[in-house]
């Protein structure tokens, strides 16, 4: 692979997780120089970067104005959650019987798990946890589809939990969801884990669109990035 080719692919992944985190808050404008002086890049691998980010569906070009963050709606969280608690119920069914138990209860503690430091770490850090649990349950469904479509759910849904939760500095309450999940997965009671995903997933959808509604008011008054450049507000 080419050294700018490869340079671009690490600025996508630096920028990419900044939005995704909401480090850089949806709807923030930006232009090429602010990026370049933000995360020490080099115009070329930038743009290469860019994009990748517009193509993504993250950024999208305003001409002679720069860039402009795709914001979040309260529609965004509607058809994700709806596609969520259609697909995750089933992917629970065809998992039933098929899961690691050892791999589902690691990541079930790491979701569960304090991290040192802010909150934003540590919903950082669930956030990693939570979407490998829920892909371990997808992949053990066998469906290669199902796990590549859920996959791209998650990542979206990556920006509406940080957006939410991040934004009103509180971290997510998964209950006991997770654990009792694990023990229908693993005693291949089908009927059970499809109803245990979709009470967990319908909980977390209004537990989201309240904390994203609190955030979509509040934005208008917070930076992008904490020590950002004012440039970067999204004014």
């Amino acid at each position: 692979m080419p050294e700018a080719t490869l340079r671009g692919n690490q600025a996508y992944e630096l920028i990419r997780r900044e939005i995704v985190a909401c480090r850089i808050l949806p709807g923030a404008r930006f232009t090429e120089p602010e990026l370049m002086h933000r995360f020490s890049l080099g115009k070329a691998s930038l743009r290469i970067a860019l994009q990748r980010l517009v193509q993504a569906g993250l950024v999208a070009s305003i001409p002679r104005h720069g860039y402009r963050v795709a914001p979040v709606t309260v529609k965004d969280v509607d058809e994700v959650f709806t596609l969520r608690v259609v697909l995750e119920p089933f992917a629970a069914r065809l998992a039933a019987g098929k899961v690691n138990r050892a791999q589902l209860e690691r990541l079930e503690r790491a979701c569960r798990g304090q991290m040192p430091g802010d909150v934003g770490n540590q919903i950082d850090f669930f956030l990693e946890a939570n979407r490998g649990f829920h892909m371990a349950i997808a992949a053990a469904s066998g469906n290669e589809r199902l796990c590549r479509t859920l996959s791209g759910l998650l990542d979206e849904m990556t920006r509406l939990v940080a957006l939410g939760f991040g934004v009103q500095r509180v971290r997510p309450n998964i209950e006991d969801d997770h654990a009792l999940l694990i023990e229908h997965l693993v005693a291949g009671d089908a009927d059970a884990a499809e109803t245990v995903a979709r009470r967990h997933v319908e909980t977390f959808r209004m537990m989201t669109m309240e904390k994203v509604l609190a955030s979509l008011r509040e934005t208008a008054l917070l930076a992008p990035i904490g020590d950002a450049p004012r440039a970067l507000e999204d004014r």
